[in-house]
């Protein structure tokens, strides 16, 4: 018996006989109290919304909260669209037709789309005029991702695992159907990266490589949530150019449908999952999961030696890392931020980026204030020798070994049993 399963759908079985204006309303709630009581993922919620480089909010916090909010909307939802037999008078697509004109004539279409309101609509209410297929990533919970799965294709469409993407997605695109990709996840697998927001974002290509194989259009769709209702939006169609190589249609498509989704979420901010570490770069290959962030802050002294900096980009290739340097010490390294310091007052800054501080400083106030704001470590150099670190640290070892067998698994940049 799945007692999880049961106590999710006991708790939240009385949403589906609510009216969706109470649901709002309770979900807004719960949500403000998750955000001051979710520790983990108001950092992280934080953290994301300052990487945002062109995302331009009055107010971050206020931002941060609203997503808590839309999210335990979206969540409380879920039993309501169990039980409701139609979507239209909660739901209303704005040219449906821009979508339907391609269908009709048998051509599939690649639907496009992020974590905007309650990102589950775009599929259910598209089901419900046309036949589609969508990718989805089942959880660890068999019996709650069954009861999700059993919403999602309550109106005849099908739901796919990411590992049938390209044989069951090239099969409902040639047969007319169109097929749905939330595609704004962090891939740091990828091999490709786009900027997402002004910054490095690692991305499925799928969209844009079904496309080109199948001559099939993507579109944009989006959705935002506006006095209790929903309405979803289809861009243009973005068309494949046969005439040039698969590689530059990746770069192109996949550019301008990011670009759309991006434009869409800046109008509504806190309707978008800031919740998702969208710019997630490194791969687990290495990091010990609790040191595997994307962004990081070094903080030096006077007498560091900078050719360890080296090793901080071997063991994070990826990640977005920034130095706060004393006044006068000469830093010139590609892929890094410097900040300089004069007085180490000048330390305390308010900047909620950074998920992962190093501070050689000496200055152990430091650590309470970056944990008051998005950082979950704060390492020093104690830490280090006495992490991890510690029954692997044999006399000798300089402090580019140390780093290593601090945050790194043993037999990936350092060996084991090396003597």
């Amino acid at each position: 018996m799945n007692i999880s399963y049961l106590a999710i759908r006991t708790l939240t079985y009385p949403f589906s006989f609510l009216p969706f204006k109470m649901i709002h309303l309770i979900g807004r709630g719960l949500g403000t109290l998750g955000f001051y009581t979710m520790t983990k993922y108001r950092k992280r919620t934080l953290s994301n919304l300052s990487l945002a480089e062109n995302l331009k909010i009055d107010n971050l916090k206020k931002t941060a909260k609203a997503s808590f909010q839309n999210l335990a909307v979206t969540i409380f939802e879920y039993p309501k669209f169990a039980r409701i037999k139609t979507t239209k008078n909660v739901i209303i697509c704005e040219n449906p037709d821009r979508a339907k004109k391609l269908i009709d004539k048998g051509t599939g279409i690649i639907f496009f789309c992020g974590h905007q309101a309650n990102w589950e609509l775009l599929f259910l209410e598209g089901t419900e005029r046309m036949p589609g297929v969508a990718i989805g990533r089942p959880i660890k919970n068999e019996a709650l991702y069954n009861w999700v799965v059993s919403i999602r294709e309550k109106f005849g469409g099908k739901i796919i695992t990411p590992k049938q993407t390209v044989k069951e997605g090239l099969r409902a695109l040639r047969t007319g159907k169109f097929l749905g990709i939330v595609g704004d996840q962090a891939m740091p697998e990828s091999s490709y990266a786009f900027d997402f927001f002004g910054r490095r974002a690692w991305t499925t290509p799928a969209p844009a490589i079904l496309s080109y194989r199948t001559g099939c259009p993507i579109m944009v769709a989006t959705i935002k949530r506006k006095r209790g209702k929903y309405y979803i939006h289809y861009s243009d169609p973005i068309w494949p150019n046969p005439d040039s190589t698969m590689e530059e249609e990746i770069h192109r498509m996949m550019k301008e449908s990011l670009s759309i989704l991006e434009d869409d979420i800046r109008k509504r901010p806190g309707q978008w999952l800031w919740q998702h570490n969208r710019w997630k770069q490194e791969t687990p290959d290495n990091v010990y999961y609790r040191y595997r962030w994307d962004t990081i802050l070094i903080i030096l002294p006077k007498d560091f030696d900078l050719s360890a900096l080296h090793t901080f980009r071997e063991i994070y290739p990826k990640a977005f890392m920034t130095i706060f340097a004393p006044l006068g010490m000469h830093i010139s390294l590609p892929d890094f931020e410097v900040l300089y310091y004069e007085k180490e007052e000048e330390l305390f800054i308010t900047d909620y980026r950074f998920k992962l501080v190093f501070n050689f400083s000496g200055n152990k106030k430091l650590r309470r204030h970056f944990l008051k704001q998005s950082a979950f470590k704060v390492l020093d150099l104690h830490d280090l020798k006495n992490g991890v670190a510690k029954e692997h640290l044999l006399p000798g070892d300089d402090f580019t070994t140390l780093l290593k067998k601090a945050l790194t698994r043993p037999n990936t940049l350092w060996k084991k049993d090396a003597p």
